[in-house]
């Protein structure tokens, strides 16, 4: 629009990064675009522009990883464009990793620090890890690019001497989905187990498989990793408490693939603290319902933060100027999630009430659901309906709707708008 070019253009943390870089001396984003093309000077309020002078100036820092987040902050709308509306991935149900960085993230990326994060030394990266450890309850935290990084990374640093075992739900994401790195990664056995009740482990799930004798026949059980939300079901609160005490007992680290467990917080569940504190480790994903463009984290006590660091290094995944990717991610953790433990504040409740609308509308057409509804996820009953996958999808296609199975997944910027 006709103000796109002005001083005006949106700037997100400018309170929260300014004072930081301005101590370090540090380039931005902005202060690059700036210096080798002055005429971009109007889209930056002085507020976030950055003038002292940079030891690193005499370094070639490409502008490829700029330009195009410049260029949509320009040109996007308000931060809140997708919520609710006709965004990118407004009728995408395959997954909530759908979900595209909204203005407010991508504008983030022009004022975050440039520093090394091989080396601990980005301020942007930094408050992120120290913002999440916080709301988490936990005493450090590591920036990853991926949930399946953040798993394999805690799983081994929490897993020492061999023999040893990880028991986990059949469905878990570490098993069926982590291109076996358990076995890769740390020489793990899995132990794969179905929970009775159909839906979540229980306590009596876990003692009737775990390994927790002398006998040299067996594998013994040295990690317990949970997934929460599993299927868009909630492990409750009260369960998990009841398995941090037997692990705890017994010797036995406990995990949680925490990639959503966003969602069962702001369903109630609980708060983020209150779960994390039941583990020894706790993967947190951005980039599924938080809407983030990349990256997950990882947060636990210190000493398992700094194994894992060691880790990180190890498989090719410790990041330079991870400023890019920790900025649109602190972003949408306040956005998204919300500003507290209980996500006060946050989006997510939105694709929670769309996915009880989903099913509400399937069972009024006479449908059944192959999982109750608690947060994000709609299961429903292909083969109860007569219809096969196939069928399913290409009927979905011919209504504007990306689908991919009788799984359909919510997210907060599914479009809500009543024509639509």
């Amino acid at each position: 629009n006709e103000h796109s070019h002005t001083t005006d253009a949106p700037t997100v943390m400018s309170g929260l990064h300014s004072p930081l870089l301005r101590r370090c001396g540090r380039w931005t984003p902005q202060r690059l675009l700036i210096t080798n093309y002055p005429s971009t000077l109007r889209t930056f309020p002085a507020a976030s522009f950055h003038t002292s002078p940079s030891p690193r100036s005499s370094e070639t820092v490409p502008l490829s990883a700029v330009s195009g987040a410049v260029r949509s902050t320009m040109s996007t709308p308000t931060q809140d464009a997708w919520v609710g509306h006709l965004g990118p991935a407004g009728f995408d149900l395959r997954s909530d990793t759908m979900t595209t960085p909204t203005a407010s993230m991508l504008a983030a990326i022009q004022s975050c620090s440039l520093l090394d994060d091989v080396f601990a030394e980005d301020p942007t990266t930094i408050e992120l890890e120290s913002h999440v450890a916080e709301l988490a309850g936990k005493e450090a935290a590591l920036l990853v690019l991926s949930g399946t990084m953040g798993n394999q990374l805690a799983l081994r640093s929490l897993l020492t001497q061999p023999p040893y075992s990880v028991l986990c739900d059949h469905r878990a994401h570490i098993i069926k989905y982590e291109a076996g790195g358990v076995a890769s990664l740390s020489g793990a056995m899995i132990k794969p187990v179905v929970p009775r009740n159909g839906a979540y482990l229980t306590l009596e799930d876990i003692e009737a498989n775990a390994d927790v004798d002398d006998d040299v026949h067996t594998c013994p059980t040295r990690v317990i990793s949970l997934e929460n939300t599993l299927n868009g079901v909630i492990t409750p609160l009260a369960e998990v408490k009841r398995i941090s005490e037997f692990a705890h007992k017994n010797d036995i680290k406990f995990h949680c693939d925490g990639a959503r467990l966003w969602e069962a917080v702001a369903a109630g569940g609980g708060s983020l603290s209150e779960y994390c504190s039941l583990f020894d480790t706790v993967s947190l994903c951005f980039s599924k319902g938080l809407g983030a463009p990349i990256g997950s984290i990882l947060v636990g006590s210190s000493a398992h933060i700094k194994h894992a660091r060691w880790v990180r290094k190890s498989i090719g995944g410790g990041l330079r100027q991870s400023g890019v990717v920790a900025a649109p991610a602190r972003v949408a953790v306040d956005e998204t999630f919300g500003k507290g433990p209980n996500g006060e504040g946050g989006l997510l409740k939105l694709s929670h009430g769309t996915a009880k609308t989903i099913e509400k509308l399937w069972v009024g057409l006479g449908g059944k659901l192959t999982h109750p509804v608690e947060t994000n996820m709609c299961w429903l009953d292909l083969d109860a309906a007569g219809c096969s996958t196939e069928a399913f999808v290409a009927f979905g296609k011919e209504a504007g709707l990306k689908l991919i199975g009788n799984r359909l997944v919510v997210h907060y910027q599914i479009a809500q708008n009543e024509d639509e």
